[in-house]
């Protein structure tokens, strides 16, 4: 009981310190079972963004939250969720093996449910990037990117989180969405890693052939001229989304146009090595770990 009021007050303290476009609440699309040694919680906050179209839409991203024991401060990562099928499923995005992992590397973690996506909706779609034949690529890196700068704003007011360690990873749609917000260059974004990003492909139909793969090219180009932060690129040889040739040549663009990534192309995982980042944790982690070390990230001392 006493811990569910301090956990009452803190919230409310802190709905106090955070804009009223970010107006904070505890949300009630909650999963079946929460990760209690990882602190497992939710909330949801209020973001207004353009769809496709210029349409102005304002609705609710979910975010599942976890910490380690200890009121820090720790630095925080945000985990940008890719783009399903079936865009009601999961209710809220977790990644709790994902974050687990994060969390014993002392964050904070906050992984955003964005709008279009879950328990809240799949209407509107601020990521519906039109037919293949006429992709507005741009129109998602925005949409996408002005969510996570409204989450970063939320987290970056808790009394637990280190502002000014700022983490940000994504995986295909969100390792794009992440790209994206590298190059706003939000305050204390120290690192970034990008598992797999891209748009528009289809495993189904073009195995590894994105819709209108140059214009990927120029957006990444794009993105390439404004950031500011190392980050660490992971593509397989057999995504199935976006095969490693186009992972190489948006890799190519960014640091060309002045953008700091190292590219790692791993060699084949499973059927389709676009499931990495949710499958392939043995494979990845001691690279996310070396990456962290080298960019003032470093292990936890036990």
């Amino acid at each position: 009981m006493r811990r569910s009021v301090l956990r009452l007050a803190m919230l409310l303290m802190t709905a106090a310190w955070i804009p009223s476009s970010y107006a904070v609440r505890p949300s009630s699309a909650a999963a079946s079972s929460f990760a209690a040694d990882i602190h497992e919680s939710v909330t949801d906050i209020a973001v207004s963004v353009n769809e496709r179209s210029g349409r102005a839409v304002t609705a609710k991203v979910l975010i599942t939250q976890f910490k380690p024991d200890g009121d820090g401060p720790f630095p925080f990562v945000l985990l940008n969720h890719g783009r399903a099928p079936n865009r009601a499923q999961p209710p809220r995005f977790q990644l709790t093996q994902q974050a687990r992992y994060f969390v014993q590397r002392g964050f904070a973690v906050f992984v955003p449910t964005r709008i279009g996506y879950g328990a809240l909706g799949t209407e509107p779609d601020p990521e519906n990037a039109g037919p293949c034949k006429a992709k507005n690529y741009a129109s998602i890196a925005q949409a996408a990117s002005d969510e996570i700068l409204a989450v970063i704003a939320y987290a970056a007011r808790l009394p637990y989180v280190d502002a000014q360690r700022l983490l940000l990873v994504g995986q295909s749609v969100g390792g794009y969405s992440t790209v994206a917000t590298v190059a706003r260059n939000p305050a204390g974004l120290i690192a970034a890693i990008n598992f797999a990003g891209g748009s528009g492909g289809d495993p189904k139909t073009r195995p590894g052939e994105p819709c209108e793969a140059d214009k990927l090219d120029q957006m990444f180009a794009n993105f390439g001229l404004t950031s500011k932060v190392p980050m660490l690129w992971l593509y397989t040889e057999n995504d199935q989304h976006f095969s490693a040739q186009h992972g190489r040549a948006w890799h190519a663009a960014f640091i060309n146009a002045g953008g700091q990534a190292e590219l790692k192309v791993l060699p084949p995982f499973g059927r389709d090595g676009h499931r990495l980042f949710s499958a392939g944790l043995d494979i990845w982690q001691p690279l996310v770990s070396q990456f962290l070390d080298e960019h003032g990230f470093p292990a936890q001392k036990k």
